[in-house]
């Protein structure tokens, strides 16, 4: 390992042990333990070579928001087996190449895309855990879910097979401030508490995946159980290719 490599590892594991330490300050804010928070690292940003350092520093769980990147990234790090998470938009077309390297999907949009994501699952034999995604914020730009449009869905997708809900999604506003991001979690964690209550049993809404690196210690305190960080964990680090 180079110079340059010895110095992103070691700032890369400062970051990672920051990070996890603000986690477990908000994760006991909320009356919880850090154990109850997973850290998703989110490589979007950085090449496989710095994904691969992040992993090294015993940080397993990574994600991506681009399946076309996931694929290349996966096949990058496959000997350290990582477990990958996609947390951006994913096309129909591209699902069959990329079920078979999820852990978890966070941006199960829509219908139409859970269907393609259980036939896919279901021929390979195997599970497809997903997060659905709800667009709390009504931002039209951003993919997901209207609240109002989960409920009367659950049935459908409780009957596809090979594909487990384990939770709602979703980003807070991008012009919005903390106050604001408070508010979108727990209208977030409300949504899941209310659709909890006549859920089909096949469905688990264990899971709320809320809190970037802006404002995860908020989500954190609003009842997240997974987050998704990038620019906290690589800051300053530079890769040495």
């Amino acid at each position: 390992m180079s110079t340059l490599d010895d110095s992103a590892a070691c700032r890369l594991q400062q970051n990672l042990a920051e990070v996890r330490g603000r986690i477990a300050a908000a994760a006991a804010r909320s009356g919880r333990g850090a154990e109850a928070v997973i850290l998703v690292g989110v490589t979007k940003y950085v090449d496989a070579s710095v994904a691969r350092l992040l992993v090294e520093a015993g940080h397993k769980t990574l994600g991506e928001s681009r399946p076309q990147t996931l694929w290349d990234k996966a096949a990058a790090l496959a000997d350290l087996s990582p477990s990958w998470h996609l947390i951006g938009h994913l096309q129909r077309n591209k699902v069959r190449r990329t079920v078979p390297l999820w852990t978890v999907i966070h941006s199960a949009d829509s219908l139409r895309l859970l269907q393609e994501v259980s036939r896919e699952a279901d021929a390979l034999k195997i599970p497809a855990d997903v997060l659905l995604e709800v667009n709390v914020s009504g931002d039209r730009t951003k993919h997901g879910f209207h609240p109002d449009e989960i409920e009367p869905l659950l049935p459908r997708i409780a009957a596809l097979p090979s594909l487990f809900v384990l939770g709602l999604m979703t980003m807070a506003s991008r012009e919005g401030d903390l106050d604001r991001a408070r508010r979108e979690f727990a209208e977030l964690r409300t949504l899941r508490d209310r659709l909890a209550v006549n859920c089909p049993k096949q469905i688990l809404l264990n899971e709320l995946s809320m809190g970037m690196s802006g404002d995860y210690e908020v989500a954190i305190e609003e009842g997240a159980t997974i987050v998704r960080i990038g620019s906290a964990l690589f800051e300053g680090v530079t890769s040495g290719s």
